[in-house]
C-alpha cells in the first residue's frame, strides 16, 4: 500500500520553491554570464544561487535529511529521505528569456519519489503531486486527459540531440505513431501533461534531479511515468524516460519504442 505523504513535507516543499522564485526572478532577462559544466551544459549565478537558497532551509529544517542537487551536489546520502533538487531544469531557456523552465523540488523516501513540485517563478505557475494527494496546479486539481491511441496523442521531446543512434530511431518510431510532435520545454512539458495539454513526453539521459520531482505531479494527475521499459523510477534509474496522460497507452507507445530500436 501506498503511503500518504506527510502535509509538513508538501508545505515545506512549497516554501522550497518560494525561496527559488526571488533570485530566478532577479536575474531573469538579465546581461548575466553563462558558465560551461563539464557536461557542456549551462549554469548561471542564478541556478546556483537558487540552490543555495533551497538547501539552507533544508539543513535547518531537517538536517537529518539528504540532499541531491544538480549544482552543489549530494549530501547525507545514507539518509531514508532525500530532498532532489534542479534550480533551474531548463536553463538555455532561462538564458534566452523564454519562461518555459522550472524549479524542480522531490522528497524521495527510500529512492522511490514521494512528492515534487514543478514551479515556473515568472509566469507564477506552480504544479504539486505527492502519494496519497490529487495534484493541484496554483491550489486547483487537474487532471491528466485521456487519450488511449496514440494516433490522436500529442508527444513532446525536449530535444531530439538529447538521443543516442539507437535512442533516436526508437523516439523516431514513437513520433511517427504519435498524431503530433512538439519540441521544448524540459520540465514544462511534463507540467502540461499533468494539466491535460501533452499526452506524451519521451526523453533519455536525465538525471534524478531532473526527472524525481516529475513522477508525482503526474502520477497524482491520473497518468504514469516510467522508463522506457515500463519500470517505475526511482533516484537509481537510468534515465529514459516516458511520461503519459493515459496510462492505457503505455503498451502501445513501449511497442513503437521496442520496434524502433530493432
Amino acid at each position: 500500500m501506498t503511503k500518504v505523504c506527510p502535509e509538513e513535507f508538501i508545505e515545506f516543499a512549497n516554501a522550497l520553491a518560494d525561496a527559488a522564485r526571488p533570485v530566478i526572478r532577479r536575474h531573469f532577462r538579465t546581461p548575466i554570464a553563462v558558465d560551461t559544466k563539464s557536461d557542456e551544459s549551462p549554469v548561471t549565478i542564478a541556478d546556483r544561487d537558487a540552490e543555495t537558497a533551497m538547501r539552507s532551509l533544508i539543513a535547518a529544517t531537517y538536517p537529518d535529511h539528504g540532499i541531491f542537487g544538480e549544482e552543489h551536489g549530494r549530501s547525507n546520502s545514507d539518509a531514508q529521505y532525500t530532498w532532489v533538487l534542479d534550480p533551474i531544469d531548463g536553463t538555455k531557456a532561462f538564458i534566452t528569456g523564454r519562461p518555459i523552465f522550472g524549479t524542480l523540488v522531490a522528497l524521495v523516501r527510500d529512492g522511490i519519489p514521494i512528492l515534487g513540485v514543478i514551479d515556473q517563478a515568472i509566469l507564477d505557475e506552480r504544479w504539486v503531486g505527492a502519494t496519497g494527494h490529487v495534484t493541484t496546479f496554483n491550489n486547483a486539481v487537474v487532471e491528466t486527459r485521456r487519450c488511449s491511441s496514440l494516433a490522436k496523442a500529442i508527444m513532446n521531446s525536449t530535444s531530439p540531440d538529447m538521443f543516442d543512434a539507437a535512442e533516436k530511431s526508437a523516439f523516431a518510431a514513437l513520433s511517427k505513431a504519435a498524431g503530433t510532435t512538439i519540441y521544448g520545454g524540459d520540465c514544462y512539458g511534463y507540467a502540461l501533461v499533468a494539466s491535460g495539454f501533452v499526452d506524451i513526453v519521451v526523453e533519455s539521459d536525465l538525471k534524478p534531479y531532473d526527472f524525481c520531482a516529475l513522477v508525482p505531479v503526474i502520477e497524482g494527475a491520473g497518468g504514469s511515468v516510467t522508463d522506457w521499459n515500463g519500470e517505475p523510477l526511482t533516484i537509481d534509474s537510468a534515465g529514459d524516460v516516458l511520461a503519459l496522460g493515459d496510462a492505457s497507452m503505455l503498451p502501445a507507445a513501449m511497442s513503437a519504442l521496442s520496434a524502433g530500436s530493432e
